[in-house]
């Protein structure tokens, strides 16, 4: 959208030493995150002040690099939100507590998309399709490419044509009854297209940071 990319930039370059490394650190998650652009909101752009102290996550275009961004959703880091009375992260083993507002805010009109489309041009017989992007992220930690949706209620028909060329989709479905019925569902609609179950109340994420990425590897059939 009309100056992500800018913005983008900028909440990149104010990741390093924030809240927001931190929090990515606590999920596991801070190798990977340079890769994906991962920023932090503490100077905000013009018309982005309400997203301010929040984690930002840049949708990067296919074939666009690190200057090609479609847009950017942010994602509430407040310590009362995601630390308990400890000072200790809730994600991703807990569930945290945001109460009275959503966890993730998108930029006016934009809508619904493919979180990582880069991962669909690797080189792959296989991709994975997770609820979430730091799933998303968790999966290319085990060298698995995998898109994310916005949620179970966030999918578009128009996402599937492109996976239809895989020899094999895997569909990971949220450890909760929402997560396993859109995963069987998508997975049903897609010829190549199969659901994996990691266990009640887990995610990608939160399977990788208990388990390991062999762990997850081997549930998708991958390694033996």
């Amino acid at each position: 959208m009309n100056g992500s990319v800018e913005a983008a930039k900028s909440y990149h370059q104010q990741y390093r030493g924030s809240h927001a490394e931190a929090y990515m650190a606590a999920r596991g998650l801070a190798e990977i995150a340079p890769k994906f652009g991962v920023g932090f909101v503490g100077s905000a752009q013009i018309g982005h002040e309400k997203y301010g102290g929040m984690l930002a996550i840049p949708y990067r275009r296919p074939a666009g690099g690190e200057h090609g961004v479609a847009t950017i959703r942010f994602r509430c880091i407040r310590d009362s939100c995601v630390k308990d009375e400890n000072g200790s992260y809730y994600a991703p083993e807990r569930k945290e507590r945001h109460e009275g507002h959503g966890k993730y805010q998108s930029l006016p009109g934009d809508v619904p998309r493919l979180y990582n489309t880069p991962s669909l041009i690797l080189p792959s017989p296989h991709i994975a399709v997770s609820e979430g992007e730091f799933d998303s992220q968790a999966s290319e930690l085990a060298d698995v490419p995998c898109v994310g949706t916005q949620g179970t209620g966030a999918w578009k028909p128009h996402f599937l044509p492109p996976l239809i060329g895989y020899e094999k989709v895997f569909y990971v479905a949220d450890g909760d009854e929402a997560g396993i019925k859109a995963a069987e569902k998508r997975a049903a609609e897609t010829p190549n297209g199969v659901p994996i179950y990691l266990g009640d109340g887990l995610d990608i994420n939160s399977f990788i940071q208990a388990k390991g990425v062999g762990a997850y590897r081997k549930k998708l059939g991958l390694d033996q």
